[in-house]
């Protein structure tokens, strides 16, 4: 049996998140039904600027949270954007890839730093259940392809990445998989929703960790439940509690696209050091 380090990178910034949950029993779940010894460390990113040693750990997976995705002179800021850095080169260098899922406010951070377009306040914070399109890059990739489309996710964010510079990503080999629903009413440009940033690091704005449970926890939450049924309607926000456990809907999602990365992520690990 060999050793599987996976690395859970908290951004919630001590704020009570259900996001954390879903990512801890994703991974533990994974952990108990796989074949090797898996450790799992979480970092307390923001609160505590606790940031992971990139040598030290297989598989990260970095949380969304609350805020500002843009530099506001935290310490943590340049602590993260040196994580990011070095995963990237060592990716580059190294035959022992190094894998990473970026969530949320991870993924705005990661978008930021690395330049690919304009990530902005939307007018209305956006929360519910919504319906999420794949690109034709999305059809192909392995973490969506098995999902229906559009496939449904929770959208919870302040921010958007909209404009994205196709001239960049195209230059570091990235891919737009994924964009927000069509809105023909309003006149305004789609958001991007997922990016396959290289064969190793992948991230989505929505959240696809998330479950009926955690939901229903946040829909209690009266900037969550306002900001549904003011984009809604009072009906569209009954119809979601009512098919919350809608096995086509996020239970999908979160059935498929986090296990399939670490399914994923692990053999390649550990084909490599059987290489070595």
């Amino acid at each position: 049996m060999k050793d599987l380090k996976i690395a859970l990178l908290d951004m919630n910034n001590n704020h009570v998140n259900q996001g954390m949950r879903n990512i801890r029993e994703i991974s533990q779940q994974f952990k108990e039904h796989s074949n090797e010894n898996v450790f799992i460390t979480v970092f307390d990113v923001r609160y505590k600027d606790e940031i992971p040693d990139i040598q030290d750990f297989d598989i990260y997976i970095s949380s969304g949270g609350p805020g500002n995705p843009h530099k506001e002179g935290y310490s943590w800021e340049e602590k993260y954007a040196d994580f990011l850095n070095n995963l990237w080169q060592h990716n580059l260098t190294s035959e022992h890839k190094k894998f990473a899922f970026l969530v949320c406010h991870s993924f705005q951070v990661a978008c930021i730093h690395w330049s690919l377009g304009n990530i902005c306040k939307r007018k209305s914070y956006s929360f519910g259940v919504m319906p999420i399109h794949k690109t034709d890059e999305g059809q192909k990739d392995f973490l969506l392809k098995n999902l229906p489309e559009p496939f449904f996710a929770v959208d919870s964010r302040g921010y958007q990445f909209i404009e994205p510079n196709y001239e960049t990503i195209n230059e570091m080999g990235m891919k737009v998989v994924a964009l927000e629903k069509v809105r023909p009413h309003i006149h305004l440009e789609r958001a991007v929703m997922a990016i396959r940033f290289s064969d190793e690091i992948f991230g989505t704005q929505f959240h696809p960790e998330a479950d009926p449970k955690g939901m229903l926890a946040n829909l209690k939450i009266d900037k969550n439940r306002i900001a549904m049924i003011e984009n809604y309607g009072v009906e569209k926000y009954l119809e979601t509690v009512d098919r919350m456990d809608d096995p086509d809907k996020i239970n999908l999602t979160q059935s498929q696209i986090l296990p399939r990365f670490l399914q994923h992520a692990s053999e390649q690990v550990m084909k490599n050091l059987v290489m070595a």
